[in-house]
Parts: structure tokens; C-alpha cells; sequence
């Protein structure tokens, strides 16, 4: 899955990025872009471990 994510997100920072040097840029493909963005900014870090759970647990077991 991880390998999908990431040709997305540059391919929507690409379109962002090249909409807005336009003189009129498009609100709405800035939008999907933005939103496909963070879509996958959101599927990247679902697997990231917490700090915080880990620190509330050693001190519930105190």
C-alpha cells in the first residue's frame, strides 16, 4: 500500500504546485490535490507508533 501512497502524494504536490504558478489557477484541482495530500500524509502515519500510549502505559504500570 505504501508503495501507491507515495506516487500519489508527489504527483499531487506536482499538479498543486504547477496549478498555482498558473496567472488563474483552478480552485478545485488545488483541492483534490490538497485533499489527496493529506489523504495519504493520513495513510502514512496510521502506522507510526504513538510516544503517548507508550508513556502512559510505563506509568500505569507504576
Amino acid at each position: 500500500m505504501k508503495k501507491l501512497v507515495f506516487p500519489f502524494m508527489i504527483v499531487a504536490i506536482i499538479v498543486g504546485l504547477y496549478e498555482q504558478t498558473k496567472t488563474k489557477p483552478n480552485v478545485y484541482i488545488l483541492v483534490i490535490a490538497v485533499a489527496v495530500f493529506m489523504y495519504g500524509i493520513m495513510k502514512l502515519s496510521a502506522k507510526v507508533p504513538s510516544k503517548h500510549s507508550e508513556t502512559e502505559a510505563e506509568e500505569d504500570d507504576n
